[in-house]
């Protein structure tokens, strides 16, 4: 069976005002799916069996799964994925195999298969509410996380380009130059500068492609303005980041109690920020975090090994 949640969306707004370098719905399913793990003939049963056309790309596109979380510790199984495409759920563990129970199990039809697993996994990382929807939130109050937040802010950059940055006069300089000479008393600088002063941590990773592209460049010289300010920016390569199975969400953490994930359109430029207080949720985003933060480099070290390999 399958539950719907219909998201909202609200009319695009630029948050050029608030992060001067551009930084500042859908209705899905889910539905429990089988071992990952069986045999490949019971797995392509079920596949067949559960395809729908209105909730499934075509046959020959692989399913963009995200990992929700397990309840097994470190052994892995069993666990809980989503298809972030159609937002059904993947949840794998150990197949019934004692006969008189799935004698008794109701509406199993042929290629489908049990699987047991702990009701906290259940409980822990999968959808609660049906009727939840998305709440999205505008720049102000966007704006006003950075004020209010308690300890930590951390963020999570993924993509190649920022539509946003591309319009501003410091992309510009540095497209022409190669260096920017970086304003330091912008309301942004000001905001952060107040809250890195009282100890609050301000921190980031960004992903970068091999070669970066000019957007990513472009970052990494900012990063020498940010950390100024007593931001912590720290660099992972696409291809670490992919072996460690971090997602394409690009997204800020506040106090490891609620997230902001930025939503952008094809062209790269922000549409709106969703704001997330979901508790399984903001536990994947903080193990997003912790992983990403243990790999990647602060970016003085990951500048000075790109320089030494031109």
């Amino acid at each position: 069976m399958a539950l719907y949640l219909v998201g909202s969306v609200m009319p695009p707004w630029s948050a050029d005002r608030f992060d001067g370098h551009g930084h500042y719905s859908r209705i899905f399913s889910w539905a429990t799916r089988s071992s990952l793990d069986m045999h490949e003939e019971q797995r392509t049963a079920l596949e067949q069996r559960t395809e729908r056309p209105s909730k499934r790309k075509a046959a020959r596109d692989a399913r963009q799964l995200r990992f929700n979380g397990t309840g097994s510790g470190g052994t892995g199984c069993p666990s809980v994925h989503e298809d972030v495409e159609s937002g059904e759920v993947i949840v794998h563990g150990p197949p019934l195999t004692d006969a008189d129970d799935i004698a008794r199990l109701r509406h199993l039809s042929e290629g489908e298969v049990a699987v047991v697993v702990p009701r906290e996994l259940l409980v822990d990382w999968t959808p609660k509410d049906m009727t939840r929807q998305a709440r999205i939130i505008g720049p102000d109050e966007f704006e006003g996380l950075f004020r209010t937040f308690s300890h930590s802010a951390w963020r999570l950059e993924t993509r190649r380009r920022f539509a946003s940055d591309e319009a501003t006069d410091t992309y510009r300089q540095f497209v022409e130059t190669g260096d920017v000479d970086w304003p330091v008393e912008d309301p942004y600088c000001e905001l952060i500068r107040s809250q890195t002063s009282r100890g609050k941590r301000v921190e980031r990773v960004r992903i970068v492609d091999h070669p970066p592209t000019t957007g990513q460049l472009y970052l990494l010289n900012n990063a020498r303005r940010n950390s100024s300010l007593g931001e912590d920016i720290r660099n992972v390569w696409r291809v670490d980041a992919d072996r460690l199975q971090l997602p394409p969400e690009d997204f800020w953490l506040f106090d490891s109690r609620l997230a902001a994930k930025l939503r952008f359109d094809d062209d790269d430029h922000l549409v709106d920020v969703e704001l997330i207080t979901e508790p399984a949720e903001v536990v994947r985003y903080s193990v997003i975090r912790d992983a990403a933060w243990h790999h990647a480099v602060p970016y003085e070290e990951f500048a000075a090994k790109l320089s030494d390999s031109e």
